[in-house]
């Protein structure tokens, strides 16, 4: 059961919100570039310590585990956000100096009704978006002998394993619940809100996170 009424989070004057496309790019050879990059980690964390506490909040009527899940949840991103803010401030760089967007929180305001819908699109398709980019992330940055923020991003993608696979077992948890088979039940709601994911995938994260191959698969493959 959805609780009605229930608006927008509070949330601070900064960062400015922009459309996704105006989002400035940088390249991570200089501080400000990679200061850049943090913040845009910090913004989703910070986005996902309100996706975490809403789901527990909307959803009325879901087992006692499901809201331990995403307390713990919502406690690991505050975390998150912490030690990102901190690296920020290393940087010269504070969590609103820079534009961000706000996709996340529109994903959760179309999922607002329905929590089989939640649990399918915004952990195991937004959240699990991360599996997929953080090592390229890593990569890039080790290069640049940014350590510190590696270390961060590393504890960071250990743990958004397990956050993916609390939206995968609450998913399979409704799924049987209304009598439907997770993987084509999965698959159907992709084709149905247009989602399609650009490869590479973690394809070994994600399985640690409960995706079989052929969801995996569906990702791809689902029309824009």
């Amino acid at each position: 059961m959805a609780e009605d009424g229930i608006g927008v989070p509070g949330r601070p004057q900064r960062p400015v919100l922009i459309h996704p496309r105006d989002v400035p790019h940088r390249g991570l050879g200089s501080v400000a570039g990679r200061a850049a990059l943090l913040h845009a980690v910090a913004h989703i964390e910070f986005n996902a310590i309100n996706l975490a506490l809403d789901a527990c909040w909307r959803f009325r009527g879901m087992p006692a585990g499901y809201y331990r899940d995403w307390l713990s949840v919502a406690q690991d991103e505050a975390r998150h956000f912490t030690m990102l803010s901190g690296r920020l401030a290393q940087l010269g760089t504070a969590y609103g100096d820079l534009p961000a967007h706000n996709g996340l929180w529109e994903a959760a305001e179309k999922t607002a009704d329905d929590p089989l819908l939640r649990m399918a699109l915004v952990p195991r398709v937004l959240e699990a978006r991360g599996l997929d980019v953080t090592p390229g992330m890593i990569q890039r940055l080790t290069e640049a002998g940014d350590a510190g923020t590696v270390a961060i991003l590393r504890v960071i993608l250990d743990e958004e394993v397990r956050h993916v696979a609390i939206g995968t077992r609450w998913f399979e948890h409704l799924c049987a619940q209304r009598g439907l088979e997770p993987k084509p039940t999965f698959a159907r709601l992709l084709a149905e809100h247009r989602v399609r994911v650009a490869p590479p995938l973690n394809r070994e994260a994600r399985r640690l996170a409960g995706f079989g191959d052929a969801e995996m698969d569906a990702l791809l493959a689902a029309p824009r």
